[in-house]
Parts: structure tokens; sequence; C-alpha cells
């Protein structure tokens, strides 16, 4: 018969076992690093405690991660928020502070059985501990370590969130305008690390691209911008305005006491295993700064045409015009239309040995292998058109402008295409077409523009239409009329496609594609430029000529079901 030693050392080896598995599943999957296990392995045998808690604790990996591996290998089902009980079963006298302690949420109870769902399903002790105190048997479920947290709080607490449970211990009258170094101690305290930790953290869980936290009057209010429309989620209290904020400035860098002008700064900070790159900024506002923080999510760029809404024509006649020795093709739209990701997937189509390619860029977002990036600088006269002098003489064969915002940027451009390189960069107009007059506008002369534009990109992001959240709807013919469909597809009926939401994804959308134009320089379009003809004609010849426009891009998409009408018309019109 074992002896209690050796019945510790058999389960502690159980344990390890599985732990093993776990970080191997974590591995294979891409979810982990193997250089990122040493360092967590290191400071376990330095340390001490759980592998697994410890990789969620340095931010190596995430909760959900973890969770997702350990049902797999264990064969256990995945609790989801959805499947909690409207009320609390009868638990008996088991300790609360025991559940909290170690993420124990017991969800139904019975004479004989309890379904406990666990942080840590490889806790054999915790199962012991909870059959022994309960007098029953336990059939364990994995769950995720937030989402336990607050539904012990749902069920056996006051119904507090996560935030809520922090703000209890933040110290009263945290918003007035002390002194510097009294706030910078507060934004130092744990409670607000915590609280900013979990405005980030949840931005990653709903795959927002920016963070917005306003103050106003009475209320500090904190918003997502997810798949490209603001969300409004909950914020930390009033109270904690000055705190929250001045955690973000110091995190960023930026000068806790200066409150008057705007700032800009970046944060390089580790989320659930991912390696965040956020670009802050801060504007003074009557109630405070209000800051911006845009996620730059490494990990997730995807630089494929495929990806980004391209279809096969209209790939291939963007490729055609990056092929060409030299020229300058253009990429248009507004503010936050992936004209950058689409410029850097440019870029990694033709980047090879033979290629020397050279960006300047306002702000670098994502560092591309093979390719010098510049940041450019105003504050110390590096500036668009100083960087570009500087880069002709570096013998690039492409050069990546992040945006023509001067004549003199464009015209230096211009002189590059001229002598041979191939110039790529962005501008902000509504369609292609606007791209040409624009330039115009800026005092660049025709006959220079017909003579290197070989082609302008405009374009949209609409949202997408989650996997399997989608039910097909026939349009009538007058709605399919008046919508355009026949104008350039001719069909007896057109089915669309709307969005069904459900309660893990209320909206229905799931992610962004693009909608697309590509108006190519052809003579005819030359002639008209030379003829200062307005955006409008030029737009129509392109058409003529074969050009397929945003809007009607944006309609075969909703024929495809990738997209719907609403978020076409949302973003475009009927030309």
């Amino acid at each position: 018969m074992q002896t209690t030693e050796e019945l510790q050392d058999n389960m502690t080896q159980q344990i390890n076992a599985v732990e093993d598995q776990v970080c191997m599943h974590l591995i294979e999957s891409g979810r982990l690093k193997k250089s990122d296990l040493k360092r967590a392995e290191t400071f376990r045998d330095q340390n001490g405690g759980d592998l697994i808690t410890l990789l969620v604790r340095l931010g190596l990996v995430s909760e959900r991660d973890v969770a997702e591996a350990e049902s797999s290998l264990l064969e256990l089902p995945l609790m989801s928020t959805a499947d909690l009980p409207d009320e609390a079963p009868d638990i008996g006298n088991l300790s609360l502070r025991y559940l909290k302690q170690n993420l124990l949420l017991p969800v139904s109870a019975d004479d004989t059985e309890m379904v406990v769902v666990m942080a840590n399903p490889r806790d054999k002790f915790a199962l012991k501990a909870l059959a022994m105190a309960s007098g029953k048997q336990i059939r364990p479920q994995v769950g995720v370590a937030s989402e336990i947290e607050n539904g012990i709080e749902k069920l056996y607490g006051g119904g507090r969130s996560a935030m809520g449970q922090i703000i209890d211990t933040l110290e009263e009258g945290a918003d007035e305008l002390e002194d510097v170094e009294h706030l910078r101690d507060l934004a130092s305290e744990a409670p607000v690390i915590r609280l900013v930790n979990l405005i980030l953290q949840r931005a990653v869980e709903a795959r927002a691209s920016d963070i917005h936290i306003e103050p106003f009057e009475n209320r500090l209010k904190v918003r997502y911008r997810i798949d490209g429309v603001l969300q409004e989620v909950e914020a930390p209290p009033a109270r904690s305005t000055a705190a929250v904020i001045s955690r973000v400035k110091i995190m960023a860098r930026l000068n806790i006491a200066e409150r008057r002008l705007p700032q800009d700064g970046r944060i390089m900070h580790r989320v659930q295993g991912k390696e965040l790159d956020l670009r802050v900024s801060t504007v003074p506002t009557s109630h405070g700064e209000s800051v911006v923080m845009r996620i730059l999510d490494r990990e997730s760029i995807v630089l494929d045409f495929d990806s980004l809404g391209f279809d096969e024509d209209l790939q291939k006649d963007f490729v055609k015009n990056l092929e060409m020795p030299h020229g300058i093709i253009l990429v248009t739209g507004p503010t936050g239309s992936g004209k950058t990701t689409t410029l850097y997937t440019a870029l990694s189509q033709i980047n090879t040995p033979e290629r020397k390619i050279i960006t300047v860029e306002d702000p670098v977002e994502y560092q591309l292998e093979g390719i010098n990036q510049i940041q450019a600088q105003s504050s110390i006269g590096l500036d668009f058109a100083h960087a570009l002098r500087a880069i002709v003489r570096q013998d690039p064969d492409v050069i990546m402008i992040g945006e023509m915002r001067d004549l003199e940027t464009a015209r230096i451009a211009i002189q590059s295409a001229l002598t041979g390189h191939l110039v790529l960069s962005t501008i902000h107009t509504n369609d292609a077409a606007g791209g040409i007059t624009r330039m115009l506008d800026m005092g660049v002369e025709d006959y220079l523009l017909t003579s290197t534009v070989n082609a302008i990109l405009a374009q949209r992001l609409v949202r997408t239409l989650g996997e399997g959240q989608r039910e097909a709807v026939e349009l009538l013919p007058e709605v399919a009329a008046e919508m355009g469909f026949g104008a350039f597809l001719q069909q007896d009926s057109y089915t669309v496609y709307r969005p069904v939401p459900t309660e893990e994804n209320p909206t229905g959308y799931h992610g962004r594609t693009s909608i697309l134009e590509l108006l190519q320089m052809s003579d005819s379009i030359r002639r008209l430029v030379m003829q200062q003809a307005t955006s409008g004609a030029i737009h129509d010849m392109a058409v003529q000529e074969g050009m397929r426009t945003m809007y009607q891009d944006g309609l075969i998409k909703c024929l495809k079901g990738v997209t719907t009408l609403e978020e076409v018309l949302r973003v475009t019109q009927e030309t």
C-alpha cells in the first residue's frame, strides 16, 4: 500500500505530465513560443508555482488559449458564459473564499453529483477537497479564469463585474487634480494598474482596433472601435479619471504634468500572449484629457490580397501595375480604411533580394522583413520631403511614402518616378478619380501627372458576416433595380444576406474586408486630365473602359454573402 508521500509524488508526476502536454499543444498550435516557455520554466524553478498559471500571468498565452488546450487534452467540456445558470445551485457549507481563491465555480448540483467549472482542471488536490467537503462526486469542466471570477460574483456574490471589484479598492478622491507626484503615485498603485490592464485585455478580447477614453463632467466614458464601429463598454468611475489617464500616459512615456497640449506616444504591452503595439494620442478637452489608443496587433496582420478582399481580376490588374519598373501607384480612402495594410501587402508582394525598398512613414505601423523603414519626425525637421531627398540618394528601386500631404512631397515623388523608381503612396479622397484632381489641386502639373501615375486604388472597409450568422433574403425586383444590380449583373433574382445576432456576437458581424475600385491610366483618361476635366468625367470614362466601382464591388460581395447591403451603403454610395 502506498504512503501519503508516494501518493502525492504520483499525483505531482501526473500533473506535470499534463502540464507538458498542454505546453506542447500550445506550441504546436502557434499560441506559445519555445523561448517564452523556457522563460516561464526558469521563473518557476526560481520562484515555484504552477507553470501554466505562470504562462498566463506573464502574458505569454491567453487564458482562453489555455482553457481550450486543457479542454481538448483532458476531454472535458469548455464552459461558455451563456451556459451559466440563472440561479446558484445549493453548495451547502462550501467556503466562498475557497472557491474564489482556487477559481472553482459550481454550476449545478444534485444529491450525488456536483458540476464544477475550474480554471485549473489539473488541480487534483482541489477536486479531492471539494469532494470531501461536499460529500458528492465532482464532475469537472474547464473555464476561462476571468469568466469564472465573474460567474462566482454573479451567482454567489453581489453581481459585480471584475471592474467593479477593482473599483471597490480605489482610493477616494482620485480624480482631483493634485500635484504631479501624488498623481504619479496614484497611477502606480495596484488598483489603477489593474483597471488599465483590464481595459486593454477586454479590448483585445473584443477584437477592438481602437480604445477611446473620454472624460466628461460627471462620468468617464470608454469606447472600443470593433470592426470599424464604436461601442460603449463598462468604464471606471469619474473619480478615477485623472489616475487612469495618468497611468496610460506613464505607460506611453508622456509628460503627465502637461495637460494643456496634445501629446503622442507608444506603448509596447503584452496582453494574453500577444505583443501589442499601442499608438497613443492625448488631446486636452473641457473636462480633462481625451485618450485614443490605436491597437497594432502585429500577429494578426495578414499581408495577403485574397484576405483583403481582392478578387482574381482586380488582383491581377493591381499586381501588373506593381510589376512596372517605374511610375506612381496611389491608394486612396479616408482614415482607417486599410490603405496602409494594402500598401504593406503590395510591398511584401514585390519584396525580393533584387529590389531595394525604402519607406518613409508617420508612424511606422508594422516592421517588414527586408525593407528599410524610416520614421518621419517633424519635430526635428525630418518630414516626408526631407526624408525623400535623402532616400533618392540611397539607390532604391521602390519608394513608399506614407501620405502625399503637400506639393513638395508630391513633386519629389514625381521626380523619383521620372528617374526610374516605383513610388507607392496614399492620398485622402473619396474615390479613385478624385486622386487625380486632388494632385492637380495641390499644384502638380497635368503633364507630369499623366506621365507618372500608373494606377489609383480606392477602398473602404465593410464588416463581414460571422461564420454561420447569416440568413438569405431575396430582393424584390424593384428594390434590386433601385440598388443598381441590373447595371452590371443581369439575373432573374438577387439573393443577399443579413446578419443573425447571437448572445456571444450581438451584431452578427465578425471582421472586415475591403470594397475596391482600381482606376488604371489610359490614353483617354490622360487626355481628360490634360483638358482639366472634373473627377466625375474621369470616373465616367474609367467606368466606360471597364472599371468596377467600389459600390458595385460591394454589391457583388453582398450576393456572395460576404457582407450586407446596409454595410455597403454605410461606407459608399451608388454612382
